[in-house]
């Protein structure tokens, strides 16, 4: 099962429902039902299915009022397996070999490195833009290529940049200055005149990550 679908006609319905859940959170059978287009009791048998694939878990869902609380599904961890990693065992292994031989200091020169060259291809990259939003919009088609399964949401006065997915997560659970070098990354490319506040932290327990992109203010 492959839970990243490219084009919904070929995905089937429990990889769509995985990929509804990896990027919305947590949903009810009614709302993947009518989010896929399908009878609830058509996304009951798939919601069947990936229980027994122990791919998702039911969490009870705190309603106003009188009554029962909803439930709705959300991925387990075994789900997070079944999107793109970028070869993140070998990359820990290489994070590992380094610090073994160099310390964390060579950790550290290492991720400067990498650093340095995103920065010059995001800011080379956003360059082109002429406005914040279309600035955002090419690091979100960056994002998306690069795995991290990204989009925009608009704020009041800016942009939410939100990554679905980290495909280095293992690695930055290691080192943590990859996660400080993506923020910084992102800084650079968007320039002064914006600021970038990560506000959702995948590592730190939430579900995605995702940064506040806003105009800075005199």
């Amino acid at each position: 099962m492959n839970a990243t679908p490219t084009d919904d006609s070929q995905a089937s319905t429990g990889d769509r429902i995985l990929f509804l859940l990896k990027t919305r959170g947590p949903l009810k059978t009614t709302d993947l039902a009518a989010l896929l287009d399908i009878t609830s009791e058509a996304a009951r048998q798939q919601i069947q299915k990936l229980q027994v694939a122990e791919l998702i878990v039911g969490v009870s869902a705190p309603i106003s009022g009188a009554g029962r609380p909803s439930l709705k599904w959300t991925l387990t961890e075994s789900a997070q397996g079944k999107f793109p990693d970028s070869h993140s065992v070998l990359t820990l292994h290489l994070i590992e070999s380094i610090e073994g031989i160099f310390g964390s200091e060579g950790v550290e020169k290492v991720i400067a490195s990498m650093e340095a060259t995103a920065k010059h291809e995001y800011i080379q990259a956003c360059s082109v833009a002429s406005s914040l939003q279309e600035k955002v919009e090419i690091l979100v088609q960056i994002r998306e290529r690069a795995g991290y399964m990204a989009q925009m949401e608009p704020l009041d006065n800016g942009w939410l940049l939100v990554e679905n997915h980290c495909p280095i997560c293992v690695a930055a659970r290691k080192c943590q200055g990859f996660c400080r070098s993506e923020l910084q990354i992102f800084q650079a490319a968007l320039g002064d005149e914006n600021v970038v506040e990560r506000c959702e932290h995948l590592i730190s327990g939430d579900r995605r990550c995702a940064y506040s992109i806003q105009p800075r203010r005199p």
